[in-house]
């Protein structure tokens, strides 16, 4: 009389046992699935970051097939695209991600940066155009400031330039890109101050130093700012130094410079003695 109580006993543990077992293996595939997703997680941050831009295209291309609704993926991809110079591709994926119910203000913000590197500024702005005026972002106003400066509108350039200015602790890209819509405006007074100040935020960009050259030569001070540089930097800033004020007439002043940078470079500096040789070449013929 005892055995079916003691086989209901026995049968209740086993699946006691099962149930336990079951709820054991999900635990694991839970855990496993967590890690998967770190591992794949700090994966992506490689790839967007250190890897080769082409293989980063390559990962996120075959990680977004397999994966076709993941859009943090689609995201991944249009930003390697960005890296691998291939805009107007990255443009195209942008566009899906927007074209979701997942895609953001800062996602549009991303298309219109992909447009202007493919040089599609009307649709750049067009998408810039359609994004809420309470979405206040550096990259938002940086943005804004390049497509004003290409139309030509200094008034709202400068506000948005102040705009993003005020919004990132990193404001050297900025100033420089602000100083560079001055010096095409021909106010070299502004941009020289501007280039000064961006290279107090970061003193080891060379464009940013060449162009500050730029402004002081074009306003005939041709003399090397006191920033730091390289003897090689020093040997190029000189050039361009040169050059300007070659294109300004004062030809005695430019060969000087000419001399001092193929002197100065550490190296054979092949494009600035061919420029001298040119020069005395002119002379000896005048």
């Amino acid at each position: 009389m005892r055995h079916p109580i003691l086989i209901s006993l026995c049968i209740a543990g086993v699946a006691a046992l099962s149930a336990c077992q079951k709820a054991s293996d999900a635990e694991v595939d839970r855990a496993i699935k967590d890690v998967n997703v770190i591992d794949e997680s700090n994966l992506n941050d490689v790839m967007l970051t250190v890897a080769d831009p082409d293989e980063a295209v390559a990962y996120f291309q075959r990680t977004a097939d397999a994966n076709p609704d993941r859009i943090d993926v689609k995201r991944g991809l249009a930003k390697s695209l960005v890296r691998a110079k291939k805009p107007s591709e990255a443009a195209l994926v942008w566009k899906s991600v927007i074209d979701s119910r997942e895609g953001t203000n800062e996602d549009r913000v991303a298309l219109a940066d992909a447009l202007i590197r493919a040089n599609e500024w009307k649709k750049a702005e067009a998408e810039l155009n359609m994004i809420p005026p309470t979405h206040e972002t550096y990259e938002r106003y940086r943005l804004e400031a390049m497509v004003a400066d290409a139309n030509k509108k200094w008034k709202k350039a400068d506000s948005f330039y102040e705009t993003a200015f005020g919004l990132t602790t990193q404001p050297s890209g900025v100033l420089n890109n602000w100083g560079y819509s001055k010096l095409t405006r021909g106010d070299f007074g502004g941009a020289e101050k501007l280039f000064a100040e961006a290279l107090t935020y970061d003193s080891s960009n060379f464009t940013t130093k060449n162009n500050l050259v730029l402004a002081r030569a074009a306003q005939r001070q041709y003399d090397m700012p006191i920033v730091p540089m390289t003897q090689s930097e020093r040997a190029e800033l000189l050039y361009t130094a040169a050059l300007t004020a070659i294109k300004q007439g004062d030809v005695t002043i430019g060969k000087g410079l000419l001399e001092d940078a193929v002197e100065t470079s550490p190296r054979y500096f092949e494009q600035a003695a061919r420029a001298l040789e040119t020069i005395n070449a002119s002379v000896v013929k005048g």
